[in-house]
């Protein structure tokens, strides 16, 4: 695109297409944002790849730790 500047998620989109290796799904949103009433709401995207919490094998994703309320 000569003499046009990319948009926020062209950027996006080709940075974390760039690598060797990389596929379209690398570029996949992982959050979705709304607003309401003045109110931000980020959350993770249900097909996320990866989400934030403890991971395979850690004693809390096993249903190992005991909740103590």
């Amino acid at each position: 695109m000569p003499g046009q500047e990319m948009t926020p998620d062209e950027k996006r989109h080709d940075q974390l297409t760039a690598a060797p290796d990389a596929t379209e799904a690398d570029a996949a949103p992982r959050v979705e944002v709304t607003e309401h009433d003045g109110v931000t709401r980020i959350e993770v995207a249900d097909g996320a790849a990866v989400r934030p919490g403890p991971g395979p094998g850690m004693p809390e994703a096993d249903g190992l730790v005991e909740d103590d309320s």
